[in-house]
């Protein structure tokens, strides 16, 4: 299989070394295709018994790969980056993304939200072709090692079902995931080991996760399962649109996950997040109140509220949990359309798509490369930054999984430079 176009010109050109790549998700993977792309001697080492187990659960639901929206919008939706995450992305944008799946033989198309997909939507058919390339660029592929750290004198040491094993290499990318996915291999375990070497970590927490509100009985008895479409949401000066579905506790979905990031820092300074929802955002307050001015005769509100206002049952209900709503029409519009809402928490983590926090940037060089440890490399969750879902996920972590392996490339050319 020829390589993909982004790899046909060599990052350098130094000899061939034997290097370590820990963590089979994308970004361990597209930095082990980019390092060996340039003749070296690559292991991917992974705890779990097959590679990029989150990526394939991504992908049950149609694996959203990136976005198609203009790049500098595209790059306003991460935070906490440090500016280094967008240097990656417009190293490696979502065109170059789209062009590397469709070397792989997995053309891609736009969907109406401009979300970015494989024609054939699973993931299963991209991972095949990509460990096809791998295996034939001679990367071995060394499962159930699950890494431990370092020994006295700076090997790798993993666990093995076979017991404690040492390995050898002479650069390693670590590329280990968040805490968001325990039973897929995205488990954090690595934070203690990093900490104990004396690298900086912001605390792993839950990022894209849905929210804890304090329904009563009847509301969430009735209205569990059931989707709230087509509102906006606004979180401090922070407003989206899309849709929600109501869990036992609270709400999850689209519009949550991308204002986690917002409620998780209105969390962290006070007890509760005040959020408000527009039921009707297609509609401006005054056009609604002229709506409600309606008599309303012997209907029902939600009847009335449903034929006047548009409103499924679940908005209706969603509208009672705020109190009882205003008689007057236009306090009724101005409820709908700005309905509050007190969150008093998000979900556990291991409930959450992804998480934020981990290696601080302040902790790595402009090559990915730990400060205090020269010649460890890290990429993708394992770092302290966070976006929403929509194709932003993946875009980083596949972008800063090339970064880390050029900086590999550029640390070992000027290691190799004679004194």
């Amino acid at each position: 299989m020829a390589d993909p176009p982004k790899q046909r010109a060599r990052l350098s050109s130094i000899s061939p070394r034997s290097l370590a790549v820990i963590g089979a998700g994308p970004a361990g993977l597209m930095a082990a295709e980019r390092l060996a792309a340039e003749g070296h001697a690559v292991t991917v080492y992974d705890a779990m018994p097959s590679p990029a187990r989150k990526f394939l659960m991504a992908g049950r639901g149609g694996l959203n790969l990136t976005h198609s929206e203009p790049l500098d919008r595209f790059l306003a939706r991460y935070s906490g980056a440090d500016g280094r995450v967008e240097q990656a992305i417009r190293a490696f944008p979502p065109e170059a993304l789209r062009a590397w799946a469709e070397d792989l033989g997995q053309p891609t198309f736009i969907g109406s939200s401009g979300r970015v997909f494989p024609m054939a939507m699973k993931a299963s058919p991209l991972l095949r072709a990509w460990l096809q390339r791998l295996e034939g660029a001679s990367v071995v592929l060394a499962l159930r090692h699950r890494w431990q750290g370092w020994t006295s004198d700076g090997h790798l040491l993993f666990e093995t079902p076979a017991g404690r094993v040492t390995r050898s290499c002479e650069a390693a990318v670590l590329a280990l995931g968040g805490g968001s996915w325990p039973r897929l291999g995205s488990d954090g375990r690595w934070v203690p080991i990093l900490e104990a070497s004396g690298v900086d970590i912001a605390a792993l927490t839950p990022s894209n996760v849905g929210v804890r509100l304090s329904w009563s009985d009847l509301f969430a008895d009735k209205f569990e399962g059931h989707p709230l479409k087509r509102i906006a949401m606004t979180v401090g000066a922070v407003t989206r649109r899309g849709e929600a579905v109501v869990t036992r506790g609270g709400l999850e979905g689209g519009i949550v996950y991308a204002l986690s990031a917002a409620i998780r820092q209105m969390l962290d300074a006070q007890d509760e997040a005040k959020v408000t929802v527009d039921l009707r955002p297609d509609l401006d307050e005054a056009e609604l109140g002229k709506r409600l001015e309606r008599p309303r005769g012997s209907q029902s509100l939600s009847t009335f509220l449903r034929k006047t206002a548009g409103l499924a049952p679940v908005a209706v209900g969603l509208l009672r949990e705020s109190g009882k709503p205003p008689a007057d029409p236009h306090d009724l519009a101005r409820r709908i359309k700005a309905l509050p809402l007190h969150v008093h928490g998000v979900m556990p983590i291991d409930r959450a798509i992804s998480s934020a926090g981990g290696v601080r940037f302040t902790e790595i060089d402009g090559r990915y490369m730990l400060r205090s440890r020269p010649g460890t490399f890290i990429c993708g969750e394992m770092l302290d930054w966070d976006a929403p879902t929509g194709g932003y996920l993946l875009q980083a972590s596949f972008a800063t999984g090339a970064a880390a392996a050029s900086g590999v490339c550029s640390w070992l050319a000027e290691d190799a430079k004679p004194n």
